[in-house]
């Protein structure tokens, strides 16, 4: 009986001394939040450009978009420096005032995207002639933003590092422990050009089909965040 009393104590002393040992760190425990920026210049143009036809006989109409696609791509194969991508396309019924079916429209898309601007330039002075702009935008390219975040990364835990140590400092601590950390690289900005676009570009394309047009592409600013948890001691 002695023996079983000495190993229930013995269990319960280990076990206080478990918990004690794995206690949550809730003390001395300060949350930090940094992060550092950095103006980016756009390096990458973005464009989409539509055209739309209408036919009351729906064959005639997708041999219409058909060979305007085709047209299109044989013009941007010409520039090697673009990336292509067929866009939507969709084809509906226009109906009178009467509800009785008047004819059929279509409309097709094709995407650009390129770091080099007067290429981007002249190929949508090409496609004028047959398309419109839809939209074009300026951001900054994969490459670059991988490269400006792989620097602000270690700009924004110096910037970490700093503030925990002034805290420490401030709360006349020793040292302290980093409990954790979070890097935070989401950047997901798209600035888009006027649409007064439209009309120069037309007019450039009307003068000169060698005229290219100067951008103003602006900047993006790229932000890492840097948050944790810090323990004084």
């Amino acid at each position: 009986m002695r023996f079983l009393i000495l190993s229930g104590l013995l269990c319960a002393v280990t076990t206080s001394t478990f918990a004690v040992d794995n206690a949550p760190l809730n003390y001395d425990v300060i949350n930090i939040q940094t992060d550092a920026s950095k103006e980016v210049n756009n390096d990458q143009m973005q464009a989409v450009l539509f055209i739309e036809k209408s036919s009351k006989q729906p064959s005639d109409l997708a041999n219409q978009i058909t060979l305007a696609m085709n047209k299109a791509s044989q013009i941007t194969k010409n520039y090697a420096q673009i990336q292509t991508q067929t866009g939507g396309q969709s084809t509906y019924p226009i109906y009178d005032d009467n509800q009785k079916l008047k004819e059929w429209r279509s409309r097709a898309e094709i995407q650009l995207k390129s770091s080099d601007f007067k290429a981007m330039s002249l190929a949508i002075s090409e496609l004028q002639t047959s398309f419109q702009i839809s939209s074009i935008h300026f951001n900054v390219s994969d490459a670059q933003r991988k490269k400006v975040e792989n620097e602000l990364v270690l700009e924004a835990s110096k910037n970490f590092q700093e503030r925990a140590n002034a805290l420490t400092q401030v709360w006349r601590k020793n040292t302290y422990q980093l409990i954790n950390l979070n890097i935070d690289t989401n950047n997901n900005q798209q600035f888009a050009q006027p649409m007064m676009l439209r009309a120069s570009f037309a007019k450039a394309a009307a003068v000169n089909a060698d005229t290219s047009q100067n951008f103003d592409a602006g900047n993006t600013k790229i932000t890492v965040n840097a948050n944790g948890s810090i323990q004084l001691k």
